[in-house]
């Protein structure tokens, strides 16, 4: 299954702040309350695995920022 570009974007979008933050991705999974694999199996291109809306707010919150900072400023 292939993912929508709206989907990439966000997987993009947050692999993108978490290593800016200097987080690795099971850190990431562990501050989430995921197993290790858990960031792994959405940044895989293979996978179809992907984030929620409630996995946005989460990593906001983490991150510290808007959930916002996920989305593109326009339609895809």
């Amino acid at each position: 299954m292939e993912l929508a570009p709206i989907e990439q974007y966000v997987i993009d979008a947050v692999r993108e702040r978490r290593k800016q933050l200097g987080i690795s991705q099971e850190q990431l999974a562990h501050l989430l309350g995921y197993s290790e694999g858990f960031i792994a199996n959405i940044e895989t291109p293979k996978r179809a695995s992907k984030y929620n809306l409630r996995h946005l707010n989460e990593l906001a919150k983490i991150m510290r920022c808007s959930p916002k900072d996920f989305l593109p400023e326009l339609p895809l």
